[in-house]
């Protein structure tokens, strides 16, 4: 009698899914002794990795960025396969928009600042807090027009301050911090508030609040939090990045995943799959299991089961799931119609709802003019960085709709290109994508030209009439000006995909990296089989949301699919792990 196969199925083609198959399928012996099978929801491979092409231009729809090249595995693989080199243009390849020195910061009203003066101080300010956040090491800098100053004795003091606060650093959010930095910077500084010669209504607290919030909102979409006030401070300490610069993918990031999953057979992925149910057997004795009788309705030796959402089933020793956990959160049901039945244990369901999981969108803007793109004039387009007035400010221009007053910055995604990029976070994110294309042309139009209200030479040459730009729906036209105007638009929208609901997890504020540690923990545990009958490891989790330091990343993800695998591997013994 041949023995059976244990029978393996990972729920998810995403970068944790197709990294465990990959290296289930690639470790010696495997294909021989186990079977394997992904089913992915979606049409697609790639998850949250999605790359398209929008004006011409190669675009990430979902992950953009190898966040450090040093150490990471998904830099390693664009290096082996060769695709950190492209003849064609894509997202971001030159750096321009990672480039503070490139972006002209400009006030609601169409006032540029002036960036030693006023952007400078500030931005640094937030930056040595956010590094003091992180555990990295603050020099005793501060502001250069203002001895006193001193950065790194601003951020002990306010997290002294937010802790007495709150009792305790383990309720101490990220957004308090920051805004108690600002209050004591602004305190220590001793320069009385009042009107800023050329900046019209705009005093100068309201215009260092301003730059401030620019940054504030540029975190947000770093984390996915809709508000700094429920990111956990302690947390930030834990989270690493991989050393080294930051890059784009010249031949998109979905050359990544078609490379792990090229060695896997075809068939192996099975699109279209999506999972309604999965049944298991928790934690049992065998007086408890007689007495059940197995009322979990699952009568086959193979423990797993799974319920698609067109009525048909799947067997399996083993399940990994790695779906999101905006997914798990909409899933953690108690009366047995969530995700799993029977439910999770406590342990599990309540890291899901602590843990963070938010909403970041891109916004692709492609503009037509009246030239040639090429042309050198297109240059003049600038990096432009956002200064909103407060949404309850009676200074704030109506015109402006309210889902783009937390926008930091919209630019092209290199030199020369007429498309556009503005990224979104929170409820502004959810907002986006409940939008008509004319509505967004529209909203962003407005913002726009509240901006450049007028025709805005390119920084460095002010003289220069060809290098005037004027940005409008197309009702304005000049004949000493050329017109841009936003002709099409492209928007991701994660919040309301069913198979994602959202983008990527943070450390909410009474969470703590021990969920996320909870979140990977698989069911039943090994350690808890000594006295019962339940086969161990019938539900296994691995995604961003499992990994406690490179939560939110693609290489997180990646490691946490080669952990779930080694899991397997090392329980059958199986040989190179």
């Amino acid at each position: 009698m041949v023995a059976k196969k244990p029978r393996i199925v990972i729920i998810g083609a995403g970068m944790a899914g197709l990294t465990a198959a990959n290296k289930l399928y690639t470790t010696v012996g495997f294909k021989d002794s186990f079977e394997l099978t992904i089913v992915e929801g979606g049409s697609r491979i790639g998850g949250r990795i999605n790359t398209s092409e929008f004006g011409g231009d190669q675009i990430e729809m979902g992950a953009t960025w190898i966040h450090g090249i040093g150490g990471s595995p998904v830099h390693k693989i664009a290096q082996e396969i060769g695709a950190l080199e492209s003849e064609k243009p894509w997202e971001c390849m030159d750096g321009s928009s990672e480039d503070p020195t490139r972006f002209t910061t400009v006030a609601e009203g169409g006032l540029e600042l002036d960036g030693t003066a006023v952007v400078e101080p500030v931005s640094g300010l937030f930056k040595k807090l956010m590094d003091y956040a992180q555990g990295k090491l603050v020099e005793e800098g501060g502001d250069s027009a203002n001895e006193s100053l001193n950065y790194s004795q601003i951020a002990e003091k306010a997290l002294k301050t937010c802790i007495e606060v709150n009792g305790g650093i383990g309720r101490v959010s990220v957004g308090s911090y920051l805004r108690q930095g600002l209050k004591l910077y602004w305190a220590l500084k001793g320069q009385e508030d009042g009107e800023v010669k050329g900046y019209e209504n705009w005093t100068r607290k309201l215009l260092e609040d301003g730059v401030f919030r620019v940054f504030e909102n540029i975190q947000r979409t770093y984390t996915s939090a809709d508000d700094l006030l429920t990111l956990d401070f302690a947390a930030e300490n834990e989270y690493r990045m991989c050393w080294g610069e930051e890059i784009t993918i010249a031949k998109g990031y979905l050359s990544i995943i078609e490379s792990l999953a090229s060695v896997l057979p075809p068939g192996l992925v099975q699109l279209g799959r999506k999972v309604r149910q999965i049944e298991w057997l928790p934690v049992t004795t065998a007086r408890e299991k007689s007495d059940m009788s197995n009322g979990y309705g699952n009568t086959s030796s193979t423990p797993v089961k799974l319920h698609f959402c067109d009525g048909t089933t799947m067997v399996a020793d083993h399940v990994i799931v790695t779906v999101s956990l905006g997914v798990l959160k909409a899933g953690v049901q108690d009366d047995g119609s969530g995700m799993f039945n029977p439910p999770l244990p406590c342990f599990k369901t309540e890291a899901i709802s602590r843990l963070g999981f938010g909403v970041v969108n891109k916004l692709f803007l492609q503009l037509s003019q009246n030239y040639d793109r090429k042309c050198q004039n297109f240059q003049s387009f600038p990096f432009l960085q956002m200064v909103f007035h407060r949404g309850d400010s009676e200074l704030r221009q109506e015109k402006v709709p309210w889902w783009m007053r937390k926008t930091a910055s919209m630019f092209p995604i290199y030199e020369n290109s007429n498309v556009l990029l503005s990224w979104f976070a929170g409820k502004e994110a959810l907002e986006l994508e409940s939008l008509k294309e004319e509505q967004i042309i529209s909203g962003v139009s407005s913002a726009i030209s509240s901006f450049l209200p007028k025709p805005f030479y390119k920084k460095g040459n002010p003289t220069s009439p060809p290098e005037l730009l004027l940005l409008s729906n197309g009702n304005v036209s000049s004949a000493d000006k050329f017109e841009v105007k936003v002709t099409k638009v492209l928007k991701t929208q994660w919040g309301n995909d069913p198979l994602f609901m959202g983008s990527y997890s943070y450390v909410a504020v009474g969470s703590s990296g021990d969920d996320l540690d909870r979140m990977a923990e698989p069911l039943p545990s090994i350690s808890s089989q000594e006295s019962t009958v339940s086969p161990p490891l019938q539900i296994l989790f691995a995604g961003e949301a499992t990994h406690r330091t490179h939560y939110s990343t693609t290489h997180g993800a990646y490691f946490s699919g080669i952990r779930e695998a080694n899991r397997l591997l090392q329980h059958y013994h199986c040989a190179g792990v």
